[in-house]
């Protein structure tokens, strides 16, 4: 794209976004909200379907990240940042998405829900181990792991809360809203006893990820993360990291390596093949791949049947 290009596209741009920015002072509607529906913006997925689902009908849900995109660094652009303007409310995670915490603190005032308020986070190092001399990745984002939604047991919580802030917008629907968090609160129990019961046996308990995303699952249900690189998953690890993992997943006779959707499998299938092992697919949902049928509930299962062929659970 040529300079005189972009500089009319953002042209065009900015001049749509002034015209919405008019239009959502009007009382005609024209600025596309739903009037009898509570907008809200999710900043990625497994927010989406939070919100989907102790919303209802009562809500409209905009995901910021588009599905099949990995969510870590996303760009907002003149559009998106409008929508974080304009929501009534705006669910995100506070340090996950430097782009959404922007507009957030520009625009998102008292409508903005940091999850983090209600799960704080673990340390990235959770869930996992280095032996002596060992050290992984440092991670980019920080300190902080922010995958909270890989137990179920913490996300069904943020769906306590959020249905309280829904109800605090809409305390018309106020009921409702709790209502629908207790039933995903019940699914979510469900999901909770299934990896449970389903991982309590196994012979092995280590998981070697190419991302370490998996601290909270593994804190949750006594697995062993080792992770190749740290919490940004397109940081490609130093080979004296890539040495440890090898070396790390022999000693524990390592049968499978796990990388993830939305990123490539290279640096799994280099270890794979290093260590005689096979690959497979861990998804940490962090977004759903485009057309897909599935949502977190059922990619969380199928994680589980992957784990347990992994790690020969009887």
């Amino acid at each position: 794209m040529t300079n005189r290009t972009t500089a009319r596209v953002l042209a065009a741009a900015t001049a749509l976004l002034a015209l919405g920015a008019g239009a959502g002072c009007s009382t005609d509607g024209a600025s596309g909200a739903d009037p009898q529906r509570v907008d809200v913006v999710a900043a990625f997925y497994p927010l989406q379907f939070l919100a989907e689902r102790v919303g209802g009908d009562a809500v409209r849900v905009t995901n910021l990240a588009k599905p099949g995109a990995e969510p870590h660094d996303l760009e907002l652009n003149p559009s998106q940042v409008g929508q974080v303007s304009d929501a009534e409310l705006i669910v995100y995670l506070k340090g996950f998405q430097p782009a959404v915490d922007d507009a957030v603190e520009q625009g998102g005032g008292d409508r903005a829900f940091d999850v983090t308020s209600v799960q704080p986070l673990l340390d990235a190092t959770a869930g996992g181990h280095n032996h002596e001399g060992e050290e992984p990745d440092a991670p980019e984002h920080g300190s902080k792991d922010p995958h909270v939604w890989l137990d179920p047991t913490r996300l069904s919580t943020i769906g306590d809360q959020l249905a309280q802030r829904l109800g605090k917008a809409d305390p018309d629907h106020a009921a409702d809203y709790t209502n629908r968090a207790a039933a995903l609160r019940a699914d979510l129990t469900t999901l909770d006893t299934e990896f449970k019961n389903g991982l309590a046996t196994c012979e092995r308990r280590e998981i070697v990820t190419s991302h370490t995303a998996f601290g909270y699952l593994a804190d949750r249900y006594g697995l062993d993360q080792v992770g190749v690189t740290g919490l940004s998953p397109d940081v490609e690890p130093s080979p004296q990291r890539l040495a440890q993992v090898i070396e790390e997943a022999r000693a524990h006779k390592t049968t499978t390596i796990f990388f993830e959707t939305l990123v490539s499998p290279k640096v799994a299938e280099t270890i794979a093949g290093e260590v005689g092992a096979r690959t497979a697919v861990l998804d940490p949902i962090e977004g759903l791949a485009a057309g897909t049928g599935a949502d977190y509930l059922s990619v969380m299962r199928t994680n589980l049947q992957t784990l347990r062929t992994a790690l020969s659970c009887s």
